[in-house]
């Protein structure tokens, strides 16, 4: 069994297969059932794409591939950078439904992203600038400490003090 999950920024799948093809391939490599792959194409929103090649798609929707390939072994680590970035407002959230599902569910995800409102919907924060740890909390914890209303300002009343 697989560990980790680790969608590349990059989408590292093959653009000469179809989305159906790439998810079926590597469902074989980790050894889960067919059912699997139509039940991540259908997580990711690309069931009107499976058949096309994945160099038919845009960035977002390759994206989605390797996602969906990520999540194909239900892994219980799951390493995410910046998971929902360009993708449509409807998807984004139906996504991050599901990661809170998977952490719920016992996953443990670790998620890295400048975009703060990715960052407001994880339990625990860990905020750094230029290589040094400014602070570590839930949002909620952090939003408090530095008095602001956002993860946002948190951030920024963060770096603006320089660190706790």
């Amino acid at each position: 069994m697989t560990v980790l999950g680790y969608p590349t920024q990059e989408a590292s799948v093959y653009g000469d297969l179809s989305v159906k093809e790439n998810l079926a391939y590597f469902a074989k490599l980790l050894r889960v059932g067919g059912d699997r792959v139509r039940q991540f194409i259908g997580f990711v929103r690309l069931d009107d794409e499976s058949n096309l090649l994945v160099d038919e798609l845009s960035g977002g929707q390759r994206a989605r591939v390797a996602l969906a390939i990520a999540l194909l072994n239900e892994p219980p680590l799951l390493v995410l950078d910046e998971p929902t970035v360009g993708l449509d407002p409807v998807l984004r959230r139906e996504l991050w439904d599901q990661f809170s599902a998977r952490a719920e569910a016992g996953s443990t995800l670790v998620v890295s992203s400048h975009v703060m409102d990715e960052a407001a919907r994880c339990d625990t924060l860990l905020l750094m600038r230029a290589g040094q740890i400014l602070a570590t909390g839930s949002p909620d914890e952090l939003m408090s400490r530095t008095k602001t209303s956002s993860v946002e300002g948190a951030f920024m009343a963060l770096v603006e003090t320089g660190a706790e």
